[in-house]
């Protein structure tokens, strides 16, 4: 109720009784509510009922009228991402310990077994100079970017360095994560849960461009010792490594894998 309500109730009331009594007693004309209307009650008669109805509503305004306070709108809801488990959060530290440039990802179940859980969005290794580039890479999984780490910097740089003379500034690969069975099989690929990455050719500082298509067979001698290097360093590392002397399907990448539960290095 407003400030004005209970002298405003009187007053609506008192108009009433007049309107329902034929007039007022002439000692009520003194009344302190009759004197908020400016005149005397006794000039109050029945043929006043429109104005008594009309006053009605802007009367009782004071009470029953009287504005609410305004309502918060409500919160919209929020998307919370539970902490990662503590086997997730310490391959997370570790892989910040070798100075990788990512970015952690929300869990994404994607349907018939495939998903990327625990994954990151690698844009830059780091090597003995600098950061190392990556193309064309999609979400991997938190062990597989912390392997894919060290393979770079310990197994691949170091063997530019070694053997073609030059560091290296760029490894390209075909992509990451895809929902996909191996190729003639029913068997899901390591690339539907994001454990597995194919690697396809090395950007050296010099400017030289090794890549397995042309260099695993046909390239000159250094560039095959090199691809050889990185080839077995990889197999010391991941669980899965098929190259071009696996079969025709990787006749232009190296097939990198980890959580295979087996070793398998062609």
């Amino acid at each position: 109720m407003g400030p004005r309500g209970p002298a405003t109730l009187l007053v609506a009331g008192a108009l009433l009784s007049t309107f329902l009594g034929g007039r007022v007693q002439a000692e009520e004309a003194d009344n302190p509510i009759f004197t908020i209307l400016g005149h005397s009650a006794h000039m109050v008669r029945r043929p006043a009922l429109p104005l008594l109805v009309a006053l009605l509503p802007a009367l009782l305004t004071g009470c029953v009228g009287a504005p609410e306070p305004a309502r918060r709108a409500p919160r919209m809801a929020t998307s919370w991402t539970p902490p990662a488990a503590p086997e997730g959060r310490a391959c997370l530290a570790g892989l910040s310990r070798t100075y990788a440039n990512f970015t952690p990802l929300p869990d994404q179940y994607y349907g018939a077994g495939c998903s990327a859980v625990g994954a990151v969005r690698l844009a830059a290794l780091r090597s003995d100079a600098g950061l190392l580039q990556l193309t064309n890479l999609g979400p991997v999984t938190c062990p597989l970017a912390s392997t894919l780490s060290g393979w770079a910097r310990f197994g691949v740089d170091r063997a530019a360095q070694q053997i073609l003379g030059s560091p290296l500034v760029r490894i390209e690969t075909m992509g990451s994560y895809a929902c996909r069975n191996v190729a003639g099989t029913n068997r899901l690929s390591g690339h539907a849960t994001a454990n597995a990455v194919d690697v396809s050719g090395f950007v050296l500082a010099d400017g030289r461009h090794i890549t397995v298509a042309q260099d695993w067979y046909g390239g000159s001698p250094q560039a095959r010792a090199f691809l050889a290097a990185v080839h077995g360093s990889a197999c010391r590392r991941f669980g899965t490594v098929l190259s071009p002397d696996y079969n025709a399907a990787h006749h232009d990448h190296f097939h990198l894998e980890v959580g295979a539960g087996r070793q398998l290095c062609r």
